[in-house]
């Protein structure tokens, strides 16, 4: 098995792949008009898609979920089918640098936790041309919320996405890459605990067990943990913001 293909090991059966919840994807919601029933959103990099579930539950909108790992695709249909959305979620299995949507065919497109792997910049620009002339775009990314984060934090974060920047900062390039800032707000601590690091926490001890001789693996594994015992030491200092924007 190659790194990926270890990681996704360790991810797969958890109830989201970042922080998050279907409050804070209502609340989101609630801060932009009403979708009707001919309205279409694309949920990029969707994982098990459970803010594409609140989506479709929430809104009468077609949602087209895109993610480039199937199995997760997998764990988005079975949820949607119990929900019974599945008939207003068109499931995509492709690579967000890839996307083969005609121009303008969204009215808001949607992605948490996932804009970081195109980069925020880019992820904006790249994906704008997708949007409706005065489309939506509503996302969650990794943010400084503190301007002075112990060394510990900051090395870590240079190392694993160093282009982290401050609200202010993003809001700058958010203007800059055509769009209206509608609103902002921080996701609470509780989002990335209940369905993210503490399942992914308890799942650790496994994997040390089943990887203990492969040394490559074994270093994924505690990766993992490494990102958890980070969070707990530093949460004040950083955290995922909800932006939610308009294409001027």
């Amino acid at each position: 098995m190659d790194d990926m293909e270890i990681f996704y090991e360790i991810q797969f059966g958890l109830p989201r792949q970042g922080p998050g919840s279907d409050e804070m994807t209502r609340r989101a919601l609630g801060l932009l008009p009403p979708f009707n029933a001919s309205s279409k959103i694309l949920d990029v990099g969707c994982g098990p898609g459970k803010q594409t579930v609140a989506l479709a539950r929430n809104t009468p909108a077609t949602i087209v979920a895109l993610d480039n790992y199937m199995p997760f695709l997998g764990q988005l249909r079975y949820h949607a089918e119990a929900k019974k959305v599945a008939d207003r979620i068109d499931i995509v299995c492709a690579s967000m640098f890839n996307m083969n949507f005609k121009p303008e065919s969204f009215d808001a497109i949607w992605s948490e936790g996932a804009i970081y792997i195109a980069g925020f910049k880019n992820g904006l620009r790249d994906w704008q041309r997708f949007l409706k002339r005065g489309g939506y775009m509503a996302l969650t990314h990794i943010t400084w919320l503190d301007s002075n984060p112990p060394d510990e934090l900051w090395r870590f974060w240079q190392e694993g996405y160093p282009e982290i920047a401050a609200l202010r900062e993003n809001s700058t390039t958010i203007a800059e890459c055509g769009y209206r800032l509608i609103d902002t707000f921080t996701l609470p601590e509780s989002t990335w605990w209940n369905e993210y690091y503490t399942p992914l926490e308890r799942k650790l001890p496994y994997f040390r067990d089943r990887y203990a001789e492969n040394p490559a693996a074994l270093a994924i594994v505690e990766s993992a943990q490494h990102e958890i015992d980070i969070y707990k030491k530093y949460s004040r200092y950083y955290g995922y913001v909800f932006y939610v924007m308009q294409k001027a």
